[in-house]
């Protein structure tokens, strides 16, 4: 919880004890269903949450606006996001039943109704989204054929709806066919931890 409070001080009340109820609970799922790998489960807060809180560097979500965590895993970067933005609508979508499940139980026990589930793939969403967001879960040519058509006309935010993606490493060649469209921001411009010197958001208006 320390490196949360280091870059987001002002959690309080509701927030603040959710965030800190996210180790008791996926402590205890991740015992019966390995959502985070066993050796990581200690650095949940920065390897995970505090990752997917990367998002909220660069837009503030507006009220009522949608979003989609597509291949969302054990829950991010939706579940810490939902916390953050509690009057922002989010559908976690994830093609493995038992991760999905691990989300519904962890939203439930938290209290999160902004957040639904669904068990199955991204091109089987029949709904559209200001932002689609996602986790190190596939190209970025593979990403844009997905959502393309899930991202709504209906603009709410500072930011031009669009894709949003937590990713590692180089990034240039995956970036260079989307260049003038897309934004590449290191995390170590807002988080100073080792961790997140290689870790990158791309966003893609779309």
């Amino acid at each position: 919880m320390k490196c949360l409070l280091k870059y987001f001080p002002t959690l309080d009340g509701k927030k603040l004890e959710r965030f800190e109820a996210l180790d008791g609970l996926y402590r205890t799922w991740n015992a019966r269903i390995n959502v985070i790998s066993r050796k990581d489960i200690d650095n949940l807060y920065e390897h995970h949450v505090l990752h997917s809180l990367g998002i909220a560097e660069i837009i503030n979500f507006k009220d009522g606006t949608k979003v989609m965590d597509l291949g969302t895993g054990g829950g991010f970067p939706g579940i810490p996001l939902a916390i953050m933005f509690p009057e922002t609508e989010f559908l976690l979508v994830d093609s493995i039943r038992k991760k999905v499940m691990v989300c519904q139980e962890i939203a439930r026990e938290l209290e999160l109704d902004n957040v639904s589930t669904r068990w199955g793939r991204a091109e089987d969403v029949d709904e559209k989204f200001q932002f689609v967001v996602s986790r190190a879960v596939m190209p970025l040519a593979d990403l844009i054929k997905i959502v393309r058509s899930k991202i709504s006309g209906r603009q709410m935010n500072g930011l031009p709806n669009g894709l949003i993606c937590l990713k590692g490493g180089e990034l240039e060649r995956e970036t260079y066919p989307y260049r003038s469209a897309t934004q590449v921001t290191p995390l170590s411009d807002y988080f100073d931890e080792e961790y997140f010197k290689t870790k990158k958001i791309v966003y893609t208006q779309l």
